[in-house]
């Protein structure tokens, strides 16, 4: 089993959770409508083809994290607004500024996205309980770097299983941000889309990494 991420690959994992994005669009509205505007998923969707038509015109530069800090810098340029911000900070935050290479371990992958964490809670002020993505992403990431010694679909795997755990807990807060703050106790029961694209993210790459790199 590949112990790596290369270029090619990179750019095909970017692209097949874009798709995934895309293709949830519908079901990201409908969760954001019950306690939100209703617009996430349509913001999410337009950041996924624009991130696909980067991604995939980009010209092969031997450096991995310039694919990832492409996709990022495209969210947050096309969504506008917070979820811009935040979800171009998934990927652009953690992959900014790190030494160029050809491929990524597991561990460089998973430092990326624990220094993607930390910009989007630095940035945001959110934390786990506030009823937002971080409350999939942290989890996520605390089971990327317990695992990151197993290989990368191992590590996918827990991220998502983690993911999943953390979007129900979702369900059990009141919501510190956004327009769901002013629903108090009646956005208890409902779960955050936030965090639920956080999770088809990961379970995306997941399935991405089961497929090519087994």
């Amino acid at each position: 089993m590949p112990s790596f991420l290369d270029e090619d690959a990179a750019r095909r994992m970017i692209v097949y959770t874009a798709d995934k994005i895309i293709g949830n669009r519908d079901l990201l509205s409908e969760i954001d409508s019950r306690i939100g505007d209703g617009d996430h998923g349509a913001g999410m969707a337009l950041g996924m083809r624009k991130v696909k038509e980067a991604v995939g015109a980009a010209p092969g530069s031997g450096n991995v994290w310039e694919l990832f800090e492409k996709a990022g810098k495209t969210m947050l340029m096309s969504m506008g607004g917070a979820s811009g911000v935040i979800f171009g900070s998934l990927f652009m935050a953690g992959a900014k500024g790190n030494e160029p290479k050809g491929s990524l371990s597991p561990a460089d992958f998973a430092m990326m996205m624990e220094k993607s964490l930390a910009a989007i809670k630095e940035r945001g002020k959110a934390g786990v309980g506030d009823k937002t993505m971080v409350d999939a992403l942290e989890p996520a990431v605390q089971a990327m770097k317990r695992t990151e010694a197993e290989g990368f679909i191992l590590m996918l795997e827990a991220a998502t299983l983690a993911a999943a755990e953390g979007v129900e807990n979702t369900k059990k807060y009141q919501a510190k941000f956004g327009r769901a703050k002013s629903l108090m106790e009646r956005a208890v029961g409902f779960e955050d889309p936030g965090a639920v694209s956080v999770w088809i993210i990961f379970r995306s790459m997941y399935e991405f990494a089961r497929e090519a790199l087994s």
